[in-house]
């Protein structure tokens, strides 16, 4: 992989007020196998910080450490070494419990595959995570019409996954990742089995959601094309980050 171009005119948190840090990782390592002959490990100490209302990308070729860090950052794995702040909770140290409820209120998740339940309409798979929260059926429904609205599924809010396209399936996605306000959304590669039709509808989405609302959104992904359109690039090679700079076609 090429070297990236380092853009020393820019600085991560620059003029940000540090109140305002929402992720802030420090000293992350990761191994697998430990204490085993086959002990590896994948991230070297990952530090970085994402302020309130960012949209950075983290970019990187296969193996560099991309899905470790994701898993890390959206509390699915721990890790070996380091801290790890999600909205002034140090998720590092949480239990079990407390943490299957912050990944539930703190973080929208949009992933590639879509991961939306087979037999289930597009309405009742964006109510889900509110069914875990408790949220009354009434606001459930209330809730989940108004974000396929906002995400142009309106008339396909009964249909079931696998009458939609990916397009569409993605845009449910997205209204699901929104739906009991989290601090973020961590789309990992929600471009990636799309065409480049349709996945410039759902990046031009993420764009229109982040102008309006100000929601901080990471996004991972391999591509640079598009990482070039967010605010700030990290880009991880071999499980440590090489550079950081801005993105060349981010508007504002």
């Amino acid at each position: 992989m090429a070297e990236p171009i380092l853009c020393t005119e820019y600085k991560a948190g620059e003029n940000m007020n540090e109140q305002n840090v929402i992720m802030e990782a420090r000293n992350i390592h990761k191994s697998y196998n430990i204490g085993t002959e086959n002990e590896i490990e994948i991230l070297h100490g990952i530090d970085f910080t994402v302020h309130r209302g960012e949209f950075v990308s983290i970019v990187g070729t296969s193996g560099s450490g991309k899905s470790t860090l994701m898993n890390i950052l959206g509390i699915l794995d721990r890790p070996t070494v380091g801290s790890y702040v999600l909205n002034g909770i140090d998720v590092s140290t949480s239990s079990d419990t407390d943490l299957s409820h912050i990944r539930n209120q703190e973080i929208g998740f949009v992933f590639q595959t879509y991961n939306l339940i087979p037999r289930t309409s597009a309405l009742r798979n964006v109510e889900l995570p509110m069914l875990y929260a408790r949220v009354p059926e009434k606001r459930r429904r209330e809730r989940a019409e108004e974000l396929l609205r906002l995400v142009g599924m309106e008339e396909r809010m009964d249909h079931t996954p696998d009458a939609l396209s990916g397009g569409q399936k993605q845009r449910v996605a997205i209204a699901r990742a929104l739906v009991n306000h989290p601090s973020l959304i961590l789309a990992d590669e929600p471009t990636g089995a799309l065409d480049s039709h349709t996945g410039r509808v759902i990046m031009n989405l993420f764009h229109e959601l982040h102008r309006k609302s100000g929601i901080t959104i990471v996004l991972i992904t391999h591509s640079q094309e598009l990482a070039e359109e967010t605010e700030r690039i990290l880009t991880l090679k071999d499980g440590v980050f090489i550079g950081e700079r801005r993105g060349s076609k981010y508007v504002a």
